[in-house]
């Protein structure tokens, strides 16, 4: 049976409707030398044919890789109780709140999930979630602007590629003055950092870990900022708030990251959502929903959207964004894997991750040819130097099923020859030491 459900007689009922004689006529407005010539499908299939058409596509993707990819998105367990419980129709089917006092059941479910990262970051509130780690920082950014009036905005390089790139998209017609202080060696150059920072800066944007891996304290770098008046924006890797000093502690007025290491399964780049999280002298400038709690007229606990501060509730001069949905059920999936592992289970896993690194960079450093990029501290990410060039490697290692790492040199110049590895609780240490032997191998083979 034919997948497209409208009969020659219900086109002819609907065209007739609005008012045009052909489907054609739908199109007249669009010049003929701007139309499509064809559009070269096929002809209707059955659902049979079509699942089997979508599972010869999908055994096209390799699913039997082990790999080291990292660099923004880590491939942890997922405890089975988290898809368990998400699936439950009452959080799967759940409709966005639009209304301030609606969906309780749902409005409860983002409070915990703003309580648990706002803890895990520690810092002050919450949102209820943006779209992903790279939109966390754009509103980041709108947020201090907002705040100081000034449009002076320092980003470090080594905050991922990724994200300054969409910033510099998103930010392409708001003609600020970006500057990008670049990086030494994969480290940050705060003496540089400090020297742009004046009484025209917004705010300063960094990244622990950073892209390369290493772990930073910006807390000085902050304290700086605040004498000139501007903002410290920090995005972090969020299970790895669990044991490193928190965005908190280092002061930062606006902590943002990437919640898809918080039980989210990488599912080729998404869905994810972006974590946003800030100082309660900042809440009235945090874009997006925020859900409160407070009591009724009886005494009873309930949870109503506050500081409704978007488009649709204010004049849109006013609003603090524009966006109008966030990642609720993420989110939720989130909390879900936060509250299941429990802080001493995030603690462990971050440990572990950073074990399986620290064990990955002792057996190929060993590696005739092979060093860290610097001798700095690292979590569970790490950038090798190699004799080769990365791609060289990785598309080598990719024909035997292992992936070695993503190649730095794709986003920094002269870096062709770096590899940035990650490792986590999942990374076993019989993979590292094939891993290792491989890249040996391959290497005295083109020596």
């Amino acid at each position: 049976m034919p997948y497209i459900p409208h009969t020659p007689k219900q086109v002819e009922e609907m065209l007739a409707t609005i008012g045009v004689k052909s489907i054609d006529d739908l199109f007249e407005v669009i010049p003929q030398n701007l139309r499509c010539k064809t559009f070269n499908l096929p002809k209707g299939k059955s659902e049979q044919e079509v699942c089997r058409c979508i599972k010869e596509l999908a055994s096209k993707n390799k699913h039997n890789l082990t790999t080291f990819l990292g660099a923004g998105f880590y491939d942890h367990y997922i405890p089975a109780a988290v898809k368990h419980i998400l699936s439950r129709s009452e959080f799967y089917t759940a409709y966005t709140p639009y209304q301030p006092e609606a969906s309780q059941g749902v409005l409860q479910a983002i409070f915990e999930y703003q309580t648990a990262v706002a803890r895990l970051m520690d810092m002050d509130f919450a949102n209820a979630s943006l779209y992903d780690g790279g939109t966390a920082i754009y509103e980041a950014i709108m947020m201090a602007i907002r705040i100081t009036k000034r449009k002076k905005i320092i980003i470090c390089e080594t905050v991922n590629p990724i994200y300054r790139q969409m910033l510099k998209c998103y930010t392409i017609n708001l003609h600020l003055e970006m500057i990008t202080i670049p990086h030494k060696k994969g480290s940050p150059d705060f003496e540089n950092l400090s020297k742009n920072i004046d009484q025209n800066t917004a705010c300063v944007i960094v990244q622990n870990p950073n892209f390369f891996g290493e772990i930073n304290d910006f807390t000085e770098l902050f304290q700086i900022a605040h004498k000139q008046g501007a903002l410290g924006i920090i995005s972090v890797y969020a299970l790895m708030q669990s044991i490193l000093k928190t965005p908190g502690e280092m002061g930062a007025d606006i902590a943002v990251a990437e919640g898809q290491s918080l039980g989210l399964p990488l599912n080729f780049g998404g869905p994810y959502l972006g974590i946003m999280t800030t100082q309660k002298k900042h809440i009235r400038q945090m874009p997006g929903r925020i859900v409160g709690k407070t009591v009724d007229r009886e005494g009873k606990t309930g949870f109503v959207l506050t500081l409704q501060a978007r488009e649709q509730h204010i004049r849109r001069e006013k609003a603090t964004s524009n966006i109008c949905s966030n990642q609720a059920l993420c989110a939720f999936q989130a909390l879900l894997y936060i509250s299941l592992l429990g802080p001493e289970g995030l603690k462990r896993v971050a440990e572990l991750s950073i074990e399986r690194a620290h064990y990955a960079a002792k057996r190929l450093t060993e590696i005739d040819g092979i060093t860290l990029l610097n001798n700095n501290h690292f979590a569970n990410e790490f950038t090798l130097t190699l004799p080769i060039p990365a791609f060289e490697l990785i598309n080598y290692l990719a024909e035997k099923n292992y992936v070695p790492g993503f190649p730095i040199g794709r986003y920094y110049k002269n870096m062709e020859n770096c590899l940035l590895l990650a490792c986590t609780e999942k990374t076993s240490e019989e993979s590292i030491g094939i891993l290792t032997e491989m890249i040996k191998a391959y290497l005295k083979k083109h020596s």
